[in-house]
């Protein structure tokens, strides 16, 4: 084998990987389902939501609102009475489908176990 076979192995080798990613996006987010009980969603609560609302969604929310409503709260933010105002989370990189759950999980905390 010559030095120039020697040369072009070692540039398709080296090459391979990097199309491999092209071609596969393998950085492409994974579409997972999302739902109020899953640990994604608790965990978003926690850490977005729980410091302003309490562990049982007892503050500054009303449960009454229609999960539609809550959502957009919860993507575009709403100026209360009195701060701290809610902050919109649509440019925090929330998901509608995210809120949506977020909103789903803040009704459950607040319903009574049957």
């Amino acid at each position: 084998m010559n030095i120039r076979k020697i040369k072009f192995i070692a540039t398709v080798l080296m090459a391979l990987p990097l199309l491999a990613v092209a071609l596969f996006n393998f950085n492409a987010p994974a579409v997972q389902a999302i739902s109020p009980d899953d640990d994604a969603t608790v965990a978003l609560y926690k850490a977005k939501c729980q410091a302003c609302h309490g562990p049982a969604a007892a503050k500054s929310y009303d449960p009454e609102m229609a999960i539609e409503e809550q959502v957009e709260v919860i993507m575009k933010g709403k100026k209360g009475e009195k701060p701290p105002y809610m902050p919109a989370f649509e440019a925090k990189g929330i998901t509608t489908e995210q809120a949506t759950a977020l909103a789903e999980h803040m009704k459950k905390l607040r319903t009574p176990p049957e």
